[in-house]
């Protein structure tokens, strides 16, 4: 059964590669429209995995994806698909070097019924938007990263899609433009409403978002709101191998004798009740 209020439902959506490796096992994720929120977990857990399919890149191998009332294994079309209703960024910006940004960013309006006076226009709109509306006449090589990153995030916007998808976005980026980049998909969530999923490993990053999805092993371990960022350190700590020992009750040789003995009873608690 679907959630009537979400953008997306997925119904014990699987993935397998070469019939033996489950990538996704059974997920059942709900996304609302305006959603903002972090997918995260380890190498290996299906966090790309979840985002190519929800992003009908790929098919699953068994399970359903309900996007705004359409079941994506029905969708015949899925580049059309794609093209109205997903925006997609990269960890690497994937721009075409002899292009400008202005044109990289007009590229996929080519395919749409704009006029030429209404793409310019577009273009424009959303360099401004990434702060970047005095560098459309630049090539890629004359931008730093962020600014190449920025490009894409306008490119991706392009076609006004309901979903935007990111996939370690930050992952090539020093602190400051990798802050800058997740402060353009909170305003574009809070000012435009804007549905945004971002894939990372980073839990600073992570905890940018209002809601943050853990995987494991293709499955679904946790899926909470960012109501307090210190219950959230709290949470991350239990997901560790130290958090692990300290649930139960046998603490690594190298942190005995430190004092944690001491307080081990306090703590499952705590790390239980978060």
């Amino acid at each position: 059964m679907t959630n009537v209020d979400a953008l997306i439902s997925t119904m014990n959506l699987t993935k397998v590669y070469n019939g033996e490796v489950k990538a996704l096992d059974n997920v059942n994720l709900n996304m609302r429209e305006g959603d903002f929120l972090a997918v995260v977990g380890p190498s290996g857990s299906g966090k790309s995995t979840l985002l190519n399919l929800l992003g009908a890149l790929d098919r699953s191998t068994s399970g359903e994806i309900e996007f705004a009332g359409e079941l994506l294994s029905k969708v015949r079309n899925l580049d059309h698909f794609r093209s109205r209703m997903v925006g997609f960024v990269f960890q690497l910006h994937n721009l075409i070097p002899t292009l400008t940004a202005f044109e990289n960013v007009e590229i996929p309006m080519r395919a749409t019924s704009l006029r030429s006076r209404e793409r310019v226009r577009r273009v424009n709109e959303l360099l401004d938007l990434v702060g970047l509306a005095d560098r459309g006449r630049h090539l890629p090589t004359q931008l730093s990263g962020g600014e190449r990153q920025r490009v894409a995030i306008a490119r991706a916007l392009a076609n006004s899609p309901r979903l935007l998808l990111a996939d370690e976005p930050t992952g090539n980026l020093d602190t400051i433009n990798g802050a800058e980049v997740m402060a353009i998909f909170k305003r574009l969530n809070q000012e435009k409403g804007m549905t945004v999923l971002v894939v990372t490993h980073s839990p600073v990053v992570a905890r940018t978002t209002d809601r943050i999805i853990t995987l494991r092993d293709g499955r679904i371990v946790r899926d909470q709101p960012i109501d307090n960022p210190y219950l959230q350190d709290l949470r991350e700590l239990r997901d560790t191998d130290l958090g692990q020992a300290l649930l139960s009750g046998k603490l690594p040789n190298e942190v005995q004798g430190i004092g944690l003995e001491s307080i081990l009873s306090d703590l499952q608690k705590i790390l239980l009740n978060v």
